[in-house]
């Protein structure tokens, strides 16, 4: 086995023992060097955003002093939901290596398809309405203003 997704695998199972959350746990490595290592916290937390992928990601970002990860790979033992996803491409992560596929979490009772759909079609499960937009559109004015502001 991969030293990285055994570590990944080590930290679902002690997040399990634990009792901290789902069977699922992260590496993020930078040059060949593990710089943070993380499982499901979610009912530890009682945090939904709390998973494995969110939480390596935000010790690797803490820990190298940027939110930039494009120099780094992801281990993760399960095929990344939508929200991580999102973390991963926000973090400009540009490999990952998943060990479960989305079938295997399906039926480990971990069904995320259903995310998946509603990303396509968010309208068909949220009420989403628009509210004070000009005001909205006044903080990235103010955001744009800003000269030493870092661009994401």
């Amino acid at each position: 086995m991969n030293k990285e997704m055994q570590i990944a695998c080590d930290e679902a199972l002690q997040g399990m023992q634990s009792g901290d959350g789902g069977p699922f746990g992260a590496v993020v490595v930078r040059n060949d060097v593990v710089i943070a290592s993380a499982h499901n916290e979610v009912l530890k937390s009682n945090d939904p955003t709390a998973h494995a992928e969110i939480n390596a990601i935000r010790k690797a970002s803490h820990l190298l002093g940027k939110f930039d990860l494009s120099d780094c790979i992801l281990y993760t033992t399960c095929y990344p939901c939508p929200m991580c996803m999102g973390a991963i491409f926000w973090a400009r992560i540009p490999t990952v290596y998943y060990a479960s596929s989305m079938d295997d979490a399906a039926e480990g009772g971990f069904d995320d398809r259903v995310f998946y759909e509603m990303i396509r079609n968010p309208e068909s499960s949220l009420d989403l309405r628009p509210l004070d937009a000009e005001k909205g559109k006044e903080v990235f004015s103010k955001w744009q203003a800003k000269e030493d502001r870092a661009l994401y």
